[in-house]
């Protein structure tokens, strides 16, 4: 014998509010078109579901046994229908994100896992570079980047401001001290932004240039990217201007003449105008808020 679904959802409705009445409310029925359906699926099963008196609707041995199973059912049902929906709109697709080698290599890709996991079916490839990649040609389909854009048609949103000071590693400071004023830098061996190299923020140098009377303020090395500066400071080689993110990645880095900050400058995240409603770049657009909002700048 097959049950009637429409009549099995109206038991169901009536047995959880006890009444005709309340149940035809709730399903925006009348009354008798409820208890008629009621009516009909006891004639079909040959058993009594409800015991009808004064106060209300008590449901009988066999009512009881059918309640709880629709009941089971009909919640199976919901989670389903939920499940469904969710995969439906979970975000899938290719997703190509551009930024800097420093950001990218030391603060992103550490915790890119988290997001991967969150969306399996986002295919991420990440750019490293300190090039500006055109955005609106599809060279990408977002960007995290340490100036302001100055592509038209991106949709931008501030993250944070980003701090700079002066970083050396302890084994550093062992062998040749700390030093206690800026007149002291030109007895340490600094290393600095080559002109090689495309800066990805303003005033990468403001440490040479912090005391720009003194010609012993020259650099022992430079490198043409930032994360080769981090990678040269945590071998010992010397000190560096260093944006307080990315050491604060490197454990024991040691900040050294803590009153002397660099300039300040801003992180954005960027993505073309066309893709303000794709769910790919919504999903990482609130990662990234999320992580930065864990991170000291």
């Amino acid at each position: 014998m097959a049950l009637d679904w429409d009549k099995l959802r109206i038991f169901h409705a009536v047995a959880e509010a006890g009444s005709f009445t309340h149940a035809g409310d709730n399903l925006h029925l009348s009354q008798s078109a409820v208890s008629r359906q009621v009516a009909g699926l006891e004639q079909s099963l040959g058993s009594p579901l409800f015991h009808r008196h004064a106060r209300g609707l008590m449901l009988t041995e066999q009512g009881d046994v059918l309640f709880r199973t629709v009941h089971e059912v009909f919640a199976k049902l919901s989670m389903a229908e939920h499940a469904i929906n969710e995969s439906r709109a979970m975000p899938k697709g290719p997703l190509k994100i551009s930024t800097t080698v420093a950001l990218g290599s030391v603060w992103l890709t550490p915790r890119i896992h988290e997001f991967l996991d969150l969306y399996p079916d986002i295919d991420v490839s990440l750019v490293a570079t300190d090039f500006e990649l055109d955005l609106g040609m599809g060279e990408a389909d977002c960007a995290i980047r340490l100036t302001p854009p100055t592509q038209p048609d991106l949709v931008r949103r501030h993250l944070a401001v980003l701090h700079n000071h002066i970083f050396a590693a302890p084994d550093y400071i062992q062998r040749h001290g700390q030093p206690k004023s800026i007149a002291d830098l030109a007895n340490h061996k600094l290393i600095a932004f080559g002109k090689e190299g495309v800066a990805p923020v303003p005033a990468l140098n403001w440490l040479l240039e912090i005391d720009p009377d003194n010609p012993k303020m020259k650099p022992v090395l430079t490198v043409n990217n930032v994360y080769g500066i981090l990678r040269a400071v945590q071998s010992g080689l010397g000190i560096a201007a260093l944006p307080d993110f990315l050491a604060r990645e490197i454990p024991n880095l040691v900040r050294v003449l803590s009153d002397h900050e660099g300039p300040s400058f801003d992180a954005f995240f960027v993505y073309p105008e066309e893709l303000r409603e794709s769910r790919r770049i919504g999903a990482f657009r609130d990662f990234l808020i999320r992580k930065v909002s864990e991170t000291r700048f």
